[in-house]
C-alpha cells in the first residue's frame, strides 16, 4: 500500500516544528511518522516532534536537499518496511533547505510508487513579512513558497490587520490567494494536508454527490461518484476549468480511454498528478472528493462539469 507524504518547508523560525506537532496530535486516528532535518549537530527538532509522532528518523547535520538525499531515500525505505507501516509520513526540511530538488526526489516515479508526494506545505512568518517584505526577495525563501502546495501564514495571531494584509500581499505575488490560510500556533487545517482516501459511502444514485461541512468552517467539499468510466480528455478539461476555484481535489478515476486501469487523480494548489491507483482500488467506479473555500464548489458547477465527463465528448 503506498503510503502519503507531506514536505512541511519555511524559513528559519517560521513555525515548521509546531505545524508538525499540529498534525500530528490532530491526526485522524492516522498513524503517522515524521522525518526532521535539523541542521545543526544537536537535532532539537526531533525532540519536539517524538512525542507525538509513531516514529520519528532524524536526519543531522546535512542539508536535506543536497548531502542528505541518499539518507532520506533510506530513511523512507525504512519506514515503508516497518510493521505496522505508518498511514502518512511527514518530512521537515531545514530552514536553509530549497525543497525543489526534494520535491523532484519525491516525484521519482520509482519513490512516487510507495511513498507519493501528497502535498508541499511552506510555512511563513507573518510578523516578519508585515514588517518586511523584502524578505521575499530571497532566493531561498521564493522558492520555499514557489514550491508549495498550500502556505501557512503562520503567527497571524501577532500582527494586527494591516500587517496581515501586507504579508498576505507579499505571498500573492508568489502564490494564488486560495492556498495562502492564515493560521496561529501552526493550526492548520488538516483536511488541507491530508485529504485522504476514507470517501463518503456510494450513494444509491450515482448521479449523487455528498456535501459536507469541515470541522474547518472555511472549507466544504463534495464527494462525486461514478459507475461509468469517464472520457479522459473530457476530464482534463473539467479540471482545468474547475481547478481556479479548488483548494485539492483527490480519487480515483476509471476512463474509458483505458478499461480497467484505475488511476489515482491529485490536485492541490496548482500541482495536479494522474498515475496507477493502488492495489484494492475499486476497478469500475470513479470516486473523487473535491475541496473548497465555502460557496467556491456550487459556484463552480463542478458536479455538473464532471457528470458531462461521463461517456462524454471533449468539448
Amino acid at each position: 500500500m503506498a503510503v502519503p507524504v507531506i514536505l512541511v518547508t519555511g524559513f528559519l523560525g517560521a513555525g515548521k516544528t509546531t505545524l508538525i506537532n499540529h498534525l500530528l496530535t490532530h491526526a485522524g486516528g492516522r498513524r503517522l511518522a515524521a522525518v526532521v532535518n535539523d541542521f545543526g549537530a544537536v537535532n532539537i527538532d526531533a525532540a519536539l516532534v517524538a512525542e507525538n509522532a509513531d516514529g520519528v528518523m532524524s536526519l543531522a547535520n546535512g542539508c536535506i536537499c543536497c548531502s542528505l538525499q541518499g539518507d532520506l531515500l533510506r530513511t523512507l525505505s525504512g519506514l515503508l518496511r516497518r510493521d505496522p507501516c505508518p498511514e502518512g509520513i511527514i518530512i521537515e526540511t531545514s530552514g536553509v533547505s530549497d525543497p525543489a530538488e526534494v520535491v523532484r526526489t519525491l516525484l521519482d516515479p520509482v519513490v512516487w510508487r510507495e511513498a507519493p508526494l501528497e502535498t508541499v506545505i511552506a510555512v511563513a512568518d507573518a510578523a516578519a513579512l508585515a514588517a518586511d517584505p523584502a524578505l521575499l526577495d530571497d532566493a531561498l525563501c521564493r522558492s520555499q513558497v514557489t514550491s508549495a502546495d498550500i502556505v501557512a501564514l503562520n503567527k497571524a495571531d501577532l500582527v494586527d490587520e494591516a500587517g496581515l494584509a501586507r504579508a498576505r500581499a507579499a505571498l500573492s505575488r508568489l502564490r494564488a490567494e486560495r492556498v495562502i490560510f492564515p493560521v496561529s500556533d501552526g493550526a492548520i487545517a488538516a483536511e488541507l494536508a491530508f485529504a485522504g482516501t476514507d470517501y463518503a459511502p456510494v450513494p444509491a444514485d450515482p448521479r449523487a454527490a455528498a456535501r459536507a461541512r469541515f470541522v474547518t468552517p472555511r472549507f466544504e467539499s463534495t464527494t462525486f461518484v461514478s459507475d461509468d468510466a469517464l472520457s479522459l480528455p473530457a476530464f482534463q478539461q473539467a479540471i482545468t476549468r474547475l481547478a481556479p476555484s479548488l483548494v485539492r481535489a483527490k480519487g480515483f478515476v476509471c476512463f474509458a480511454d483505458h478499461p480497467g486501469r484505475p488511476m489515482l487523480f491529485q490536485l492541490v494548489g496548482d500541482r495536479a498528478t494522474l498515475g496507477p491507483a493502488p492495489a484494492g482500488a475499486e476497478p469500475g467506479a470513479t470516486r473523487l472528493v473535491l475541496i473548497a473555500e465555502m460557496g467556491r464548489l456550487a459556484a463552480s458547477g463542478a458536479e455538473d462539469a464532471l457528470h458531462r465527463c461521463v461517456a462524454a465528448t471533449p468539448g
